[in-house]
């Protein structure tokens, strides 16, 4: 379950959608949308064979103006509390979008 709420129901089922033929959701042609609660981020994917998005500001369907990106601050988060992503355990808390409500 999300913590973020979508913009409209459009959304709701693009960054749910389960399909059967693909475990891989970048492998499935019918998958458009990627949301990424971690860093509440929206992404159009690129369907080339690996897991590319671009990450999108509004939504293709309703239009509305999409959360701003929480990437940033989730390196400063890990940063103030001497966690170096690249090397270190990153906690379980910031793996998705629990870290945004402390």
């Amino acid at each position: 379950m999300s913590l973020v709420e979508h913009c409209c129901e459009s959304m709701v089922r693009q960054v749910t959608w389960k399909c059967d033929q693909h475990p891989d959701p970048s492998d499935c042609p019918d998958m458009l949308i990627r949301f990424n609660e971690q860093f509440v981020e929206y992404g159009l994917l690129i369907h080339d064979g690996g897991s590319s998005s671009i990450i999108i500001s509004f939504c293709p369907w309703c239009g509305t103006r999409l959360p701003e990106s929480q990437r940033d601050r989730w390196f400063d988060a890990l940063d103030a509390l001497g966690i170096d992503p690249g090397d270190d355990e990153i906690p379980v808390e910031y793996q998705d979008g629990r870290w945004l409500q402390s």
